[in-house]
């Protein structure tokens, strides 16, 4: 394995990252592992960084869910689709662009950072990437541009929570994204808990009934597998791609971190049948060398915070 090639303190543009990657992993498998346990590894040293006092704000983890963003951004073309997130926008930000040292520097507050040091962990904007921090917010900018690329090849990709589900504006999003044919897929990563309320106590009826009900293709998966997800998302891009028309997929997710840093009001028996359901532990199974996969990881994100804590700051 070509780990010596691994240098995450070098930035590389989006597709020349992807191409690295393929060229040290030849299996899918050990490729996905070893982005979910990187984005893990960045997300844990942040809260262990905000609990040294080293970091200021607030910062929302996807602890639980990287399966869900490594599957579908490992299905994109990186150089022409566009990518919406939101407050919990790491792992998908990783995932497109594996621009750990500029996200690093972006949340600790530097110059060096992808839009200054000034957005923060919630507000991020690099290549054909963008997240917006406020609840349902990033759906009607995404919904633009969709429909800014109708004649194009590309399209564009908002991750939302069930949390989203109580937004007026996500459903006039849907109902103009199916009016006017947008090539926009809406990915619902379903956690069962916003900020603290869990579904059943904010949610009636089903979620993909909402989007069936605009008349849009939709699409479920419960499996937790990087790889059942995976296959999803190229069928799911495939159709939008072709088509020209949107798409809705609920993902089975499970947010084993707080919401942010430590609002987290579910009993340690339940955080704990999560845990043993981890999909990070599922792909683990099937990787003979994920001990070393570990070890690179912890290296090269721990090598990025010494980089960056040196850096200049915003003004």
């Amino acid at each position: 394995m070509k780990f010596d090639q691994i240098n995450l303190t070098k930035n590389l543009e989006p597709q020349k990252y992807k191409a690295s990657l393929r060229n040290i992993f030849k299996n899918k498998n050990e490729l996905f592992y070893f982005e979910m346990k990187l984005i893990r590894c960045f997300e844990k040293k942040l809260l262990d960084l905000f609990v040294k006092n080293l970091l200021f704000g607030t910062t929302h983890t996807c602890i639980g869910q990287e399966c869900n963003s490594v599957s579908f951004l490992n299905a994109i073309e990186t150089n022409i689709d566009i990518i919406w997130s939101n407050h919990r926008c790491h792992g998908h930000f990783i995932s497109y662009s594996g621009n750990v040292i500029g996200l690093m520097a972006e949340i600790m507050g530097k110059k060096t950072g992808v839009c200054g040091g000034r957005g923060g962990s919630q507000h991020l904007h690099y290549k054909n990437f963008y997240s917006n921090g406020i609840l349902g917010g990033a759906v009607p900018q995404a919904l633009g541009s969709a429909f800014a690329i109708k004649n194009k090849k590309s399209i564009c990709i908002v991750f939302i929570g069930d949390g989203t589900m109580g937004s007026g504006v996500f459903y006039e999003s849907l109902n103009l994204a199916s009016l006017w044919n947008c090539p926009i897929i809406f990915v619902c990563e379903n956690n069962n808990i916003a900020q603290t309320t869990p579904l059943n106590l904010a949610l009636s009826g089903s979620i993909l009934s909402r989007a069936k009900a605009f008349d849009i293709k939709t699409y479920k998966n419960n499996s937790l597998d990087v790889m059942q997800i995976y296959d999803l998302a190229n069928e799911v891009i495939s159709y939008v791609r072709k088509t020209r028309k949107p798409a809705f997929v609920e993902l089975k997710s499970i947010r084993l971190g707080p919401h942010s840093k430590g609002d987290d009001t579910r009993s340690v028996n339940e955080i704990k049948k999560l845990n043993n359901n981890d999909p990070l532990k599922k792909i683990q199974k099937a990787i003979s060398i994920y001990k070393d996969i570990d070890t690179i990881c912890e290296q090269q994100i721990e090598n990025v915070f010494q980089l960056v804590k040196n850096f200049e700051d915003a003004n």
